[in-house]
């Protein structure tokens, strides 16, 4: 079974999924492959008709099964110190590297290998396999199925979200919000200052207050916040503004993000900047240029994945695994969104997450073995297990 695993990963990481690219020849391969096992295969197209995400079914259609999921794309290579091609797969001394390996083509490849055995083992409960698109960019896909779902009533009852974890149990992450702050204010020479409305200059006044908030939610953390660091997180990602040294510049942006530890310190952190943008930074602006303005994009808000006293696929993973504790992390994932279904949920793959985004991004046989050995119990108990 490795030996298939591994060949069906060589073809997916041939895939140049990056995000900002089609998926649509990989989502093919996977249909033709499920489709092989005896799946019924779903093609969900975006609006634009240029991405895809999959939706796949195995045994009975009702309610209470299980998913199976993952992102197709990757991040882009572009600027990274490959010391091979990233898109051609290859084994060095028991790692397999290529861009997508562990994030998470890895986990993906598993759940194809073991479609066949599943079509035969899970004949009275769906197993169904989720594979979206544009994760890395906002969970767009993951949000996309997750309506589709409510729109034709499928109901699992559990999901498994196979994100890089080496194969430990996650049972909680911080939740993703990332966001994108314009500013238009007024162009001039730079030796008449008070005639123009600089732009960076005021981008920098709302990258100082987004610094102060960051430093008050380390105090707004709840006592028992598992999370490390424990305290919702606030990073700048990037700051363009301006052309040459002696202009005002007319325009600015700021990229930032936050991974709130709960809905209130995002709520906090959103009202505390629209506040700070229409009490002081606008008015100061306007005063000089009418037009000036302050906008922000959400790129993508994800919700977390909150630990609950009650969870099914974390009970199934630890009997299935031996493993009698799951941990909390840091990263996101599109888990939050398939527990907003109503769907116990945890996060459980192949490979690290210290190696996803990186050159030479790898996982080990030794992990995707160890997946291969978890599906293949959770195939073979899937028709013992609640379906309530």
């Amino acid at each position: 079974m490795i030996a298939q695993t591994t060949q069906i990963l060589s073809d997916l990481i041939a895939f140049p999924t990056v995000s900002s690219d089609s998926n649509l020849e990989m989502v093919a391969y996977l249909a033709t492959r499920l489709e092989d096992s005896g799946a019924k295969v779903d093609v969900l197209l975006d609006e634009r008709g240029q991405k895809a995400n999959l939706f796949a079914t195995l045994g009975p259609e009702e309610d209470g099964g299980i998913v199976l999921s993952g992102h197709t794309d990757v991040v882009p290579v572009t600027d990274q110190n490959w010391s091979s091609d990233p898109f051609n797969m290859v084994e060095r001394d028991g790692l397999l590297f290529g861009r997508g390996t562990c994030d998470m083509k890895g986990f993906i490849a598993a759940t194809l290998a073991m479609a066949p055995t599943f079509a035969q083992s899970v004949p009275n409960r769906p197993m169904h396999f989720a594979f979206t698109y544009d994760e890395e960019t906002g969970c767009i896909g993951a949000k996309d199925l997750a309506q589709t779902l409510i729109d034709r009533a499928i109901k699992p009852s559990m999901a498994i979200i196979g994100e890089p974890t080496n194969m430990r149990i996650v049972e909680g992450h911080k939740g993703c919000c990332e966001y994108t702050t314009r500013f238009q204010g007024l162009e001039g020479h730079g030796s008449a200052p008070d005639l123009g409305v600089n732009a960076v200059e005021y981008a920098a006044r709302y990258v100082g207050h987004l610094l102060k908030l960051r430093e008050n939610l380390k105090s707004r953390y709840p006592q028992n916040s598992r999370f490390d660091p424990p305290w919702t997180t606030l990073n700048i990602g990037a700051v363009n503004g301006g052309t040459v040294h002696n202009v005002i510049a007319s325009k600015a942006q700021v990229d930032w993000e936050m991974r709130p530890v709960q809905a209130s310190d995002a709520n906090f952190v959103r009202d505390a900047v629209q506040t700070y943008c229409d009490d002081v930074l606008l008015p100061a602006m306007r005063s000089v240029y009418p037009d000036a303005t302050i906008e922000t994009e959400v790129v993508g808000e994800i919700a977390g994945l909150m630990p609950t006293d009650e969870n099914e696929a974390l009970q199934v993973l630890a009997a299935l695994t031996g493993v009698n504790r799951a941990e909390v992390v840091s990263f996101g994932t599109e888990a939050g969104i398939f527990q907003s279904l109503g769907m116990d949920v945890v996060v459980c793959g192949p490979g690290s997450i210290e190696q996803a985004h990186k050159a030479d991004e790898f996982v080990s046989i030794e992990q995707l073995t160890q997946c291969l050995v978890m599906l293949e119990r959770l195939g073979s108990h899937s028709n013992n297990l609640s379906e309530t």
